[in-house]
């Protein structure tokens, strides 16, 4: 079962009563109701992606939609597979990788402080980022945000070190994680191309603590979620209340993977939050609530490039424009989050994945989660 919300696209009528003659004490007669309309088809085609996601085994899926001043909110399946509690589509969930627009956001402040210059070293900012990863060239600060550094990924040493099992409840510091990525060889390629590492958002971390003097959990508490109100968006902590519970499965038995330690204040993949924040912060970046504008334009990267700053794009066909936001793929859950350049047009799907082995791949639900988004979110112009 699901739980539905509309603002806005629900119509209503009402009658329209005219006295004939003044003092008269005749009641009077409303126009009949008009039909209510037919809901957009994007509605439809998110219940019945999320029907069939349930129906594969998926605990929950929560959607969060607007347009303009008018929303449309789906809530189907549960918090728990142990306590069957229905789901809210205010329910925290993991949201993967939108972690790191979080952190770009923190950087991109620095840099909008003249603290920060994208074009240096990320050594002069983080000593350790030469003498321990030891990098076979120059690596900026501007790399390290478009995952063309060539930094090695420091999960797969971790996960190469002992089963899922035996690795999902080590706690990991951000020194930690790069001293993890210094185990394994860089690439030796000279020309630099998209190439997803988890580590290089642990190095922006470090390097905006160092400059910030505060935690990066602090940092994005000061710089995101205080200032716009998010309740649930956060990085590190305990589960929070509420929260939707994504799971994995481990030699055919069913595994809770909520808030594995290694993850839980990754940079790339930690973050906590809802739907409906995951849209309220993207339009406020957007909107330019969060960065100056230039800040904002440089995030979104250049006309030819699909992913700037923790920011990638999907064709918005209502204005031949763009989307920007991000897919979110760990552990047990998969989120999209797609928003108009102007901030007005919002789609967010969370899905905690049917429970499936956990691999450093990419759930393949996470790229028709995207086409599904993209499609609804055209279908509403």
């Amino acid at each position: 079962m699901g739980t539905i919300r509309l603002r806005g696209w629900k119509r209503t009528a009402a009658a329209l009563c005219v006295v004939l003659l003044a003092g008269s004490s005749a009641g009077c007669i409303g126009e009949p109701d008009p039909p209510e309309p037919e809901p957009p088809a994007a509605f439809a085609l998110l219940e019945a992606f999320s029907a069939r996601m349930l129906a594969e085994g998926a605990p929950a899926v929560l959607i969060a939609v607007r347009t303009g001043t008018r929303t449309w909110t789906h809530a189907a399946g549960v918090r728990s597979l142990d306590s069957a509690e229905p789901a809210t589509v205010s329910d925290p969930v993991r949201v993967g990788g939108i972690t790191e627009s979080l952190i770009a956001v923190s950087v991109m402040k620095l840099a909008a402080e003249g603290r920060l210059d994208l074009d240096s070293q990320a050594s002069r900012y983080l000593p350790e980022f030469g003498s321990v990863l030891h990098p076979p060239g120059p690596v900026s600060v501007r790399q390290l945000l478009t995952h063309e550094s060539g930094i090695p990924d420091f999960s797969v040493p971790l996960l190469a070190s002992g089963s899922w099992a035996e690795t999902m409840n080590r706690p990991l510091s951000l020194e930690q994680q790069l001293a993890l990525a210094a185990t394994e060889p860089w690439d030796g390629r000279l020309a630099r191309i998209f190439d997803y590492s988890r580590s290089n958002y642990a190095a922006l971390a470090l390097i905006v603590e160092r400059l910030r003097g505060q935690g990066i959990d602090e940092v994005l508490a000061e710089d995101i979620a205080r200032p716009l109100r998010l309740e649930s968006t956060r990085l590190g902590g305990p589960p929070p209340n509420g929260m939707v519970h994504g799971y994995v499965t481990l030699e055919g038995r069913r595994t809770d993977a909520s808030m594995p330690a290694w993850q839980a204040e990754s940079p790339s993949t930690g973050a906590v939050s809802t739907v409906e924040e995951v849209n309220t912060f993207y339009a406020a970046l957007l909107q330019g609530r969060l960065l100056p504008p230039d800040s904002v334009t440089a995030m979104k990267g250049g006309y030819s490039q699909y992913y700037g700053f923790a920011l990638r794009r999907w064709n918005n066909t209502c204005n031949n424009r763009f989307y920007y936001g991000l897919p979110g793929d760990t552990d047990g859950y998969g989120m999209i989050a797609m928003t108009s350049e102007d901030g007005r047009s919002q789609l967010a799907i969370s899905l905690a994945y049917p429970p499936a082995p956990p691999t450093l791949e990419a759930n393949p639900l996470i790229h028709e989660m995207q086409d599904v988004a993209q499609e609804a979110l055209n279908s509403l112009c």
